[in-house]
């Protein structure tokens, strides 16, 4: 064979073996992306999961308080209907004003402060914040990686025609970002 022959086939070889490159890594970025999604999904579950517990503590004591125990109550069963992020996140949001306002109840009543229950509850719902924030943003780490491969060359060439699509971040509300969510554990 001459090297009109073997130059051309190469070529092409090289071009295959980089375009599987490329779209591997494309692949495992939107799984990174998928994967981030879910640990934020596992710690939103944790909260909505801890967050009744709280509600019928702070219920024993604050028995006029039926509107935010509805307000909860209701979150909790949109979010497990919510079937994308941008929902969960909207949700998500909500319940950061609902527990907020929790606090805001249970601060009233000097005795529920005290309660062992209550005190551990609390401990629970700050470290299960901390990961949420934890996970916020490693999602959004993984996202703006994936945006990015999809969109610059040589990703862009592979992406566009193989239907990789952008993914949202996960944002805060702007009042979030001013006034965030404070537990007391006094």
């Amino acid at each position: 064979m001459d090297g009109t022959i073997i130059y051309p086939i190469a070529i092409v070889i090289i071009l295959l073996l980089a375009v599987i490159v490329l779209y591997n890594g494309l692949v495992r970025k939107r799984n990174n992306v998928e994967s981030a999604w879910a640990n934020i999904d596992v710690q939103l579950k944790r909260r909505f999961d801890l967050i009744p517990n709280l509600v019928e503590t702070v219920k024993a004591y604050a028995k006029h308080e039926k509107e935010t125990f509805e307000m909860i109550t209701e979150l909790r069963t949109s979010f497990r209907n919510a079937s994308s992020p941008k929902e969960i996140e909207k949700i998500d949001n909500q319940m950061n004003r609902a527990v907020k306002r929790l606090f805001a109840v249970a601060e009233s009543y000097p005795e529920l402060k005290a309660s062992q229950n209550f005190m551990m509850l609390q401990e629970s719902l700050a470290g299960t914040e901390n990961r949420i924030a934890y996970s916020r943003n490693n999602y959004n780490h993984s996202v703006m990686s994936y945006n990015t491969a999809i969109q610059t060359i040589p990703g862009v060439w592979i992406a566009k025609p193989m239907g990789f699509k952008p993914k949202d971040f996960f944002e805060a509300e702007d009042t979030e970002v001013h006034n965030p969510v404070r537990v007391n554990l006094d």
